[in-house]
């Protein structure tokens, strides 16, 4: 599984704009940066340069570094899962050879699971899909009324 750096940097700043509860259309005018360009950069479907990066944490007031930072983290996360050995798949307590019983598996990536949103700071809460390209087209949030047909 590969991930481009340009969709791993949008993926982040578009957590950031929306847990900040902004539009597009606020950030672009903070960052004097088109509205349809910041939304290429956000589904990362264009490279931003380090002066449009800067613009764009300036607006959405995260230093570049903390974006940086995270995605770098993102990325050896999913470089250290892709490159994990896989080992032979036997159940938990059969036995191997001399009739030991196997001890459960330890999960390759130990403290985090990948999860279908992004709901977090953390790589633990990062949607990381082959492609990083497929979104959530509705909320995750409770329905506001429960009807009870009887």
């Amino acid at each position: 599984m590969t991930v481009l750096l340009r969709e791993a940097i949008g993926d982040r700043l578009r957590h950031a704009r929306t847990t900040q509860h902004r539009s597009l259309r606020e950030v672009s005018r903070a960052a004097r940066v088109s509205l349809g360009y910041l939304s290429e950069v956000e589904r990362g479907r264009k490279e931003a340069s380090s002066e449009l990066l800067a613009a764009i944490c300036d607006a959405l007031e995260l230093p570049l570094s903390d974006l940086l930072g995270r995605v770098a983290a993102d990325v050896r996360a999913v470089d250290e899962v892709t490159a994990a050995p896989t080992a032979p798949s036997i159940p938990a307590g059969f036995a191997i050879g001399g009739g030991q019983p196997r001890p459960p598996a330890e999960p390759v990536m130990q403290g985090g699971r990948m999860v279908p949103a992004v709901v977090g700071n953390d790589l633990a809460d990062l949607r990381i899909q082959p492609v990083l390209s497929r979104r959530l087209s509705s909320s995750i949030s409770p329905p506001d009324a429960v009807v009870v047909a009887a």
